[in-house]
């Protein structure tokens, strides 16, 4: 069901959100826009990995015992 109202929103309301996009930033910001928000994905990546590396070590430790 969550698939399907995602896959709906990738449609006509997409052009319309790119469009304000392109009038509140204009065309030389987007690339920083993007490139801010590429690092924040990758920051938030390595977090969530660290995190799962982490209980991972626990349950292991936890096994162990």
């Amino acid at each position: 069901m969550n698939l399907i109202v995602l896959l709906n929103f990738f449609g006509p309301e997409m052009f319309v959100v790119f469009g304000a996009i392109l009038l509140l930033f204009g065309g030389k910001k987007i690339p920083e826009l993007m490139k801010g928000l590429g690092k924040g994905i990758k920051e938030f990546n390595n977090a969530r990995a660290s995190i799962e590396t982490e209980l991972k070590e626990g349950m292991k430790e936890d096994n162990k015992d």
